[in-house]
């Protein structure tokens, strides 16, 4: 007698192709493929499996953030699966290179100014095509707003959900469950 193990229908949940029909990305995504293959880079590997990644799950990073994390890395080269986004707060920008699948045009032009350079992900393939000198780091997942909203109901003991009410202030979601006065209080 066999083992049975019912591995007939399991099917894998992870990509193996974007769903975006973007053709750039599609583009890239056979480059990367081709890399993965050819080369042992894990760098390779790693940038294929986040370009087949939804727009959710490539978070956006701003220019602060890149500043801080490249603060202490000197003549390497940033890497970024999503949009580099730019930050007022931040008032001097590092020399810095970037490489990136979208950099808004603030976040460029301040990149540039600062005497750094922005690179697409196809350049960044003839200049290093293992990953060589690179740091490849991503965005905070969990910064969206819809993720406030998740977890334990709004109103029920211990629950730092963020309900979805119209409007903050005396009026909304005040009374009943919020004050003892009023029926409860969790």
């Amino acid at each position: 007698m066999g083992i049975d193990i019912a591995n007939k229908h399991v099917k894998s949940k992870n990509r193996s192709a974007p769903v975006s029909e973007n053709v750039y990305l599609l583009l890239l995504v056979k480059l990367y493929r081709f890399l993965a293959r050819r080369t042992d880079s894990n760098f390779n590997k790693v940038v294929l499996k986040r370009l087949y990644m939804s727009r959710v799950n490539r978070p956006p990073m701003s220019l602060s953030r890149l500043a801080c994390l490249t603060k202490n890395v000197t003549a390497k080269t940033a890497v970024v699966i999503g949009t580099i986004t730019d930050d007022e707060r931040l008032d001097v920008v590092p020399k810095m290179s970037v490489a990136a699948l979208r950099v808004t045009k603030g976040a460029r032009a301040r990149i540039l100014n600062a005497g750094g350079e922005v690179l697409t992900l196809d350049q960044l393939a003839l200049r290093a095509p293992t990953g060589s000198q690179c740091v490849l780091l991503r965005g905070e997942r969990n910064a969206r707003e819809a993720v406030k909203h998740f977890g334990r109901g709004p109103g029920t003991p211990h629950s730092h959900t963020k309900p979805y009410v119209r409007s903050k202030g005396r009026k909304f979601e005040r009374a009943r469950g919020r004050r003892a006065s009023k029926g409860y209080k969790n």
